[in-house]
């Protein structure tokens, strides 16, 4: 029983730490409206603010989302690191490529302004054996967000 107590009071303290959602916008309607467009265990998705890129809202795991994965262009990144590139320039990035040295696997990336809101930019990545382009991510990402009420079409 003592066990069952810390672990719940471990999951809601690190539950506490993560970010909540933009401002005006349920989380759990976020949450829910990318799930459903983009779930994927190996998927994170970050929002933050324009200039600073600080996290607003972040779907994944830590652990998904602190992943150093191949950035395509013979280097390596974390989905942080690109979204920190992407607040100083809102310009959109996507791509993709061989995760594995046998291409069985792929890793996309997406980035970009959050459309209708010139203070928040998005940054987004998934990992695995039947990965979609980061083009068709960020395509799948805009529909997430207008259903969940952020982009206003």
């Amino acid at each position: 029983m003592r066990a069952l107590a810390l672990l719940v009071a471990a999951g809601l303290s690190l539950a506490a730490c993560s970010p909540g959602a933009p401002k005006g916008i349920d989380k759990a309607a976020l949450d829910a409206a990318v799930n459903q467009r983009v779930g994927d265990p190996g998927t994170c998705v970050l929002i933050g603010e324009t200039g600073s890129g600080d996290v607003v809202y972040r779907f994944g795991s830590a652990v998904t989302c602190g992943r150093v994965l191949p950035a395509c262009n013979g280097a390596t990144r974390t989905v942080e690191a690109l979204l920190k590139v992407t607040a100083k320039s809102r310009a959109p990035a996507n791509v993709s490529c061989d995760s594995s040295p046998d291409g069985a696997r792929t890793v996309a990336w997406a980035a970009g302004g959050v459309e209708t809101h010139d203070e928040l930019v998005y940054a987004a990545v998934m990992e695995g054996d039947k990965t979609p382009p980061g083009v068709v991510i960020a395509d799948k990402l805009s529909a997430a967000f207008a259903a969940a009420g952020l982009i206003k079409k």
